[in-house]
Parts: structure tokens; sequence; C-alpha cells
């Protein structure tokens, strides 16, 4: 048999446990942080080929002078490009959903061509004939 050393979780005391999540936290945390700056980087409208490139490579080459840098040049308008691609994206979604509903279901169209009618804006016939053509869809 061989004398080999077994690590068990009993040997791995309390707060080393609590340091080594806290760094796995911390080591999340900035990816996390490092990402989100490369992506403000590349969705800049405003920022030339050049100057993504040269920020690009100052933020890979030197992480940590890189991002405390970008962070303090460009932090403020990296949540205003935020909002305003946001609020760009709920308006394209709302006029997608303005467009792609329509006027309303058959029902709605029904009551307002019974009202046309009811009120003497349309005859009869004309009733008849808008009613045919939304049924038909």
């Amino acid at each position: 048999m061989k004398d080999s050393m077994v690590t068990l979780a009993v040997d791995y005391p309390l707060l080393n446990m609590f340091w080594t999540m806290l760094m796995i936290f911390v080591w999340v945390l900035w990816f996390m942080l490092l990402f989100r700056i490369i992506g403000d980087i590349f969705r800049d409208d405003e920022l030339g080929g050049w100057g993504k490139a040269g920020w690009t490579v100052f933020v890979i080459l030197l992480p940590f002078l890189g991002v405390f840098v970008y962070l303090i040049a460009r932090g403020r308008g990296m949540g205003e490009r935020e909002l305003n691609r946001v609020r760009r994206n709920e308006e394209q979604f709302r006029s997608y959903v303005r467009e792609t509903a329509g006027s309303g279901s058959q029902a709605d169209e029904l009551a307002r061509l019974a009202e046309l009618k009811n009120s003497g804006a349309i005859t009869e016939a004309e009733f008849a004939q808008a009613k045919a053509k939304v049924l038909a869809t």
C-alpha cells in the first residue's frame, strides 16, 4: 500500500473556504466587467475603427489599467449609450407589435362598423360590404 496524502473537506478550514469563494466571486465579477467594457467599445457608434482598436488593445494588454482608465474616461457615456440602446430596442419592439397586431380583432372591427352604421356615417350596403371584407380576413 502506498502512502498518499488524501485531502478531505475536513482539512480545509472554514475561513479558507470563504476566502476561496470571495476570490471566485471577484474573478467572475472582473470578467463580467471586462466583457461589458469590450461590448461597449464595439457598440459605440461615435468611436471610430482606430479608437475601437486602440481601446481594445489597451484593455487586453494592460487589463487592470485599461479597464480603470476606460471607466474614468468613458464611464458616464457607457450608461447613456446603454440607456439609448434599450430605448431604441423598446421602440422597435413596440412598433413591431403595433404593426403585427394591426388595428384589432374582427370583433373590434365589427363593433366599429356597427357604430358607424348606427350613427349614419355609412349606409347598410357599405356596412354589408365592409362586414364581408372583415369576416373574409
